[in-house]
C-alpha cells in the first residue's frame, strides 16, 4: 500500500511522510478494526478526530459547546473535509464527549475511591470497608465504623482545579435524605491519580440544588451538579473525631500543596 502512495501520479498530492503519519494515527485510534462497521467512514473518522486529538477545548465540550454556532473552528474545519455538516458535527461531538466523559469518570472515580480508602484504612480508627466493590446499592462507596460513631462516605472524584462537576443518582441523593452518616466527599487526584485534596459538600447544598419531580408522572433517576469552589468544606468533618494523631492534614481540611 505503501508502494502505491509513494509511486501513484493520484496520490502525488501526499508525501510518503505524511502518509506514514497517516497510517499511525489511524492504526492508534482503532479505525483498521472498525472496517466492517455500518457507521459511516466520515463518521467515524470525525468522532476518532475528536476522541484523540487532545485540543483543550474537548474536555469542557459541555459546556462551551452547547449550539452548532459554538463549535470551534477547528472542528468545523475537520466537519467541512469530511463532509459533516455543522449541525451533524456538534451531534457527533456530543455523542464523542458522552462516551469519552462516562470512560474517564469510571477510571478516575475507581482511583478516587481507592485512594481515599488506602488513607482512611492507615488514619482512621475503627473499620473501614469499600462496600461499592460488592454493591451498588448502599447509596454510598465507604463504611466506617469506630465503636460509636459511622460514617458513610459518598467519594467523588476529579483531577480539575476550580472546576467540580459531579453526578449524583437516584439511590444516592434519597440515603442521603434518610441516613445521618451520609457524607459526599470530593477528592481531587493529581495527574499521576495520587491524593491531593478532600473536602465535603454540604447536604444542604445538594438539597437545594437536585432538580424536583413535578409531577407522579415524571422522577429524575441521575443529575448533574456544577459545585462552586467555596461550597466544600477542607477535610471529612464526619470522621474528624475518630482520625489517630498520625492523619494526613489533607484528611483534617488542610491541603497539601
Amino acid at each position: 500500500m505503501r508502494a502505491l502512495f509513494t509511486t501513484h501520479s493520484d496520490f502525488s498530492d501526499i508525501t510518503p511522510t505524511q502518509y506514514d503519519a497517516a497510517y499511525a494515527w489511524i492504526r492508534e485510534a482503532g479505525l483498521l478494526d472498525k472496517v466492517n462497521s455500518g457507521v459511516p467512514v466520515n463518521c467515524q473518522v470525525f468522532d476518532s478526530a475528536m476522541a484523540h486529538s487532545d485540543v483543550p477545548w474537548f474536555r469542557d465540550a459541555d459546556l462551551l459547546v452547547r449550539r452548532p454556532d459554538e463549535l470551534p473552528e477547528d472542528a468545523l474545519c475537520a466537519a467541512e473535509a469530511l463532509g459533516l455538516s455543522p449541525e451533524e458535527a456538534y451531534a457527533q461531538v456530543g455523542a464523542v464527549w458522552g462516551k469519552v466523559d462516562t470512560e474517564e469518570r469510571s477510571r478516575i472515580g475507581s482511583a478516587g475511591e481507592l485512594a481515599l480508602l488506602e488513607l482512611l484504612s492507615e488514619s482512621a480508627e475503627g473499620r473501614v470497608e469499600h462496600v461499592a466493590a460488592w454493591s451498588d446499592g448502599y447509596g454510598y462507596d465507604i463504611f466506617v465504623d469506630a465503636s460509636q460513631h459511622s460514617a458513610h462516605l459518598e467519594v467523588k472524584t476529579t483531577l480539575r482545579v476550580g472546576r467540580l462537576t459531579i453526578y449524583i443518582s437516584r439511590n444516592e441523593y434519597e440515603t442521603m435524605l434518610r441516613d445521618p452518616a451520609w457524607e459526599l466527599v470530593a477528592v481531587r487526584l493529581t495527574p499521576e491519580l495520587k491524593l491531593k485534596e478532600v473536602a465535603a459538600v454540604p447536604r444542604e447544598w445538594i438539597a437545594d440544588h437536585v432538580p424536583s419531580d413535578r409531577t407522579t408522572r415524571g422522577r429524575w433517576q441521575s443529575c448533574r451538579l456544577d459545585i462552586p469552589p467555596e461550597v466544600p468544606v477542607p477535610g471529612i468533618p464526619s470522621i474528624a473525631s475518630i482520625l489517630v494523631e498520625s492523619a494526613p492534614e489533607v484528611l483534617r481540611g488542610v491541603s497539601e500543596r
